[in-house]
């Protein structure tokens, strides 16, 4: 799906969305790594209701993003086109035995094109403080009847999806790679943080992330892109200091916390991680394939009071390399108090004629973090309105990868 671009500015934001994102990043499992556990509830709705397609997913402010699912090539689709943004406003189940004869879904692209849906029936995935921060889906290619028994199954099989996202928080251990698990490296980093700002310590933080990663699963499949990151992650921890702390942070994103460590010293390290990524090239089965990486670093300075603030800076870094031709190492030049956000977002150009949905992931007095479904199209210089507070800023863009965009807020 490309973005969501429309002739006129979209609805404002309630409070309840944003009560809705808080949940949402409270549960910390946005673009988390696939969990086989996901999958296999997945395949019980597609062998349980006979459907070609199932998901489990999560809907942050500009798209849905599957945790697991069955039947689809994707791994997001665009929020203002899906069934399941329904769900997420009511907060009810809906069923929709032909969507080819409904008002609301007959010219939906995902009817009318190659897709070809007809039959969907989605309940919502409920967190612990009650707001809906994702549904549970059954997809047909076909019109079909659905019972109140059905909905009850999906329902229940959509509780225990939500009791395994809760119980997944407290993994320790990343299965695929062997990494730290994304909360407990986040917790383990808080601490060391306030341990060296305490004694006046060096610290600096590395991110990296796989370049062209998508293309590994889209020409590969799965399977291969499982070994790339297994591989990948083996041959960055065979040059890492036993004293490093070694997260995966995302699906195919890597953070490297380093004690004792200076600015030069962690670009020396990152460029002798990026360097033995680049010359091992990994085995798929049939085939070996070359993977490179971005990485950004970023070193504690007086002006940053906590680590979120220290990894945000390492994130931006590493958005500039992958902006500037990837596989290289970037440092954050100025670390500002930046905070990792989950908040709506809304870009306005061509004269407030056009928008685009966005997700804002990090925030400061000095620029932002923003997902959206696509780049492509989005200009350089825009107007960013933020959260249910319809806070508007101007802003140019710093770097841009294929659904990212780093920008600086113009005065």
């Amino acid at each position: 799906m490309t973005q969501n671009v429309l002739a006129v500015p979209s609805p404002l934001l309630s409070v309840d969305e944003a009560l809705r994102l808080e949940a949402l990043d409270r549960l910390d499992i946005l673009d988390t790594p696939r969990d086989p556990a996901f999958q296999q509830l997945a395949s019980l709705i597609e062998s349980i209701f006979d459907v070609p397609v199932a998901i489990i997913s999560l809907m942050d402010a500009h798209r849905q993003w599957y945790k697991a699912h069955t039947g689809l090539a994707n791994e997001e689709a665009a929020r203002p086109d899906t069934f399941c943004k329904h769900v997420i406003v009511s907060g009810e189940h809906m069923v929709v035995e032909d969507a080819a004869l409904d008002p609301r879904f007959r010219d939906n692209p995902f009817v009318t094109g190659t897709s070809g849906i007809r039959f969907y029936a989605g309940v919502p995935l409920r967190a612990r403080e009650g707001e809906v921060v994702g549904t549970v889906c059954a997809i047909d290619y076909r019109p079909r009847k659905w019972t109140a028994r059905e909905t009850q199954i999906l329902s229940d099989i959509a509780a225990i999806a939500m009791t395994t996202m809760e119980l997944s928080r407290h993994v320790a251990t990343d299965d695929l790679t062997g990494c730290v698990a994304r909360r407990v490296f986040m917790e383990e980093s808080n601490r060391t943080f306030a341990a060296a700002r305490r004694h006046s310590h060096s610290l600096s933080c590395v991110t990296f992330d796989l370049d062209h990663f998508k293309a590994v699963n889209d020409n590969h499949g799965h399977k291969a892109g499982d070994l790339v990151l297994s591989g990948a992650a083996n041959t960055v921890r065979s040059a890492l200091r036993e004293s490093d702390l070694f997260g995966r942070v995302g699906g195919e994103e890597f953070a490297i916390l380093m004690p004792q460590t200076p600015l030069q010293g962690a670009l020396d390290a990152a460029e002798k991680l990026r360097s033995a990524l680049s010359s091992s090239p990994i085995d798929v089965g049939p085939q070996k394939l070359n993977i490179t990486g971005s990485f950004g670093v970023a070193t504690l300075d007086r002006g940053v009071s906590d680590f979120a603030a220290l990894l945000a800076a390492a994130d931006t870094a590493m958005y500039v390399s992958k902006h500037e031709g990837r596989n290289r190492c970037t440092a954050a030049p100025q670390i500002s108090d930046r905070r990792r956000v989950l908040k709506s977002g809304l870009i306005i150009f061509q004269n407030r004629s056009s928008t685009v949905d966005c997700t804002v992931r990090s925030l400061g007095e000095d620029g932002a973090g923003i997902d959206v479904s696509s780049t492509n199209g989005v200009p350089d210089g825009f107007a960013l309105r933020i959260g249910p507070e319809l806070i508007e800023k101007r802003c140019r863009v710093v770097a841009r990868a294929d659904r990212h965009l780093e920008v600086a807020f113009l005065p």
